[in-house]
């Protein structure tokens, strides 16, 4: 079955070369880091016992903030290592952990890459948010005594149904995960289906209502501000965009900036991506709107122009969340168009007016829960979203409301951390 598995990786190799030349050279990706994904990985205290917690990107590894912490705190003796797939994800994992933990690439699931990878870091569990199971991991793992424990765990509808068109296959990959703490009972049950053993899968909520602060202020975020001038004037923040999204934005914001009571009001847009920001500059200079690049000013290489450009391109990393907590109200983006979503708790959580559209199915436990408690909106296209912006700053006691009711939301689901953190120690026996 090894030979297999490692048969269908390097074919997959092959078809993929051409991509990956391609977003090398024109999208500067996956320009680093190879030696890491061949197992080449050098741990900074290799005298410790070790976790290694695997987190795909962003997303993943900013929900591991209040695990990390709690581990470090109860398991000194443990060095943990962060491993992730994207650039991003590995770029916010440095910025996160980069000084104190060990931060790499994922290895890629050959199984005498990933032998390497298990040989040199002698994990003592390895910790995977939400879902990535990779057959030789979890087969090297099992070989080696090493448990894995799926934390955050969820498995959406659209994964789900890619994993039962492969049932056989997927249950000889979900029957070697020894534990799976699941964000809702309905991806449990999806997990047991898929060949996890049921007294194996435990309901243990979301870490990313735990990782959402719940706070008005944001470190940063007066510098910031001072540097795009922005002072009195409404904020409509639209984060972690995709693609053909921001033309939607862009036209629902010249739409509003016709109406003389929204003349205040200034638009700034977050690509989820970092290789779309030129893309998306170029879009916002075709509306012919004024706008500015934060990442020209932030580096002092340009001056904001004294008439106040409408439109702020957010082409930093590291920076959305400074924005969110500068917003009047925040649109979290990929869920206009049919991408999944991104996380919107963390905009609830600074106590913000939040909405987003239809398709954020990578999020429904937390869409559900705000929805429920009246603490965001969902509009299901451009017009909705016009007319629903259009109330929220027409009435800003709605608005008000909304952002005050996703803040509890976020407050009364917390808790998830120390659920999942009591099951992890059960695996770590010190001494």
């Amino acid at each position: 079955m090894t030979i297999i598995i490692d048969l269908i990786y390097l074919l997959a190799l092959v078809a993929l070369t051409p991509m990956v030349i391609y977003r090398m050279v024109k999208q500067k990706r996956y320009r680093s880091g190879w030696g890491q994904r061949i197992g080449k990985i050098i741990r900074k205290t290799p005298s410790k016992k070790c976790i290694w917690i695997h987190a795909v990107s962003v997303g993943e590894v900013n929900a591991t903030k209040t695990i990390v912490k709690k581990l470090e705190n109860r398991f000194a003796d443990f060095e943990i290592v962060i491993s992730t797939t994207t650039d991003t994800g590995f770029a916010r994992a440095n910025t996160l952990y980069g000084e104190k933990l060990t931060v790499f690439y994922f290895p890629l699931d050959i199984s005498w890459i990933m032998k390497r990878a298990f040989k040199r870091l002698k994990p003592n569990i390895c910790l995977l948010m939400e879902l990535e199971v990779w057959p030789n991991f979890v087969k090297i793992a099992q070989k080696t005594g090493v448990p894995v424990v799926v934390v955050n765990g969820r498995l959406s509808k659209r994964s789900f149904s890619k994993y039962k068109k492969i049932r056989p296959i997927a249950k000889k990959i979900f029957e070697k995960v020894s534990l799976v703490l699941a964000q809702t009972e309905q991806y449990a049950e999806r997990f047991k289906e898929l060949g996890c053993d049921k007294d194996k899968v435990l309901v243990a909520g979301s870490l990313k209502y735990d990782t959402a602060e719940i706070t008005d202020k944001v470190k940063g975020a007066y510098t910031l501000a001072a540097q795009l001038g922005i002072d009195e004037e409404r904020l409509w923040v639209t984060g972690a965009t995709g693609n053909d999204e921001e033309k939607i934005l862009l036209e629902v914001f010249k739409a509003l900036k016709k109406k003389e009571q929204f003349g205040d009001l200034r638009l700034v847009i977050v690509p989820r991506k970092p290789e779309r920001f030129d893309e998306v500059a170029q879009l916002i200079q075709q509306t012919q709107l004024g706008f500015v690049r934060y990442s020209q000013i932030k580096d002092a290489a340009a001056k904001l122009p004294k008439d106040k450009p409408p439109v702020i391109l957010g082409d930093t990393m590291g920076d959305l969340r400074k924005f969110y907590s500068l917003a009047t109200i925040i649109f979290v983006g990929r869920s206009l168009v049919p991408m999944g979503g991104s996380d919107m708790a963390e905009a609830a959580a600074l106590g913000k007016c939040t909405i987003f559209g239809p398709h954020a199915f990578n999020f429904n436990q937390i869409v559900d829960a705000l929805l429920e408690g009246k603490g965001a909106i969902m509009v299901k296209d451009r017009d909705e979203l016009l007319e629903t912006m259009q109330k929220c700053l027409s009435q800003p006691d709605f608005a008000r409301r909304i952002a005050l009711n996703g803040q509890e939301v976020i407050r009364k689901n917390q808790g998830a951390t120390k659920k999942n953190l009591y099951e992890i120690a059960r695996f770590l026996k010190t001494e």
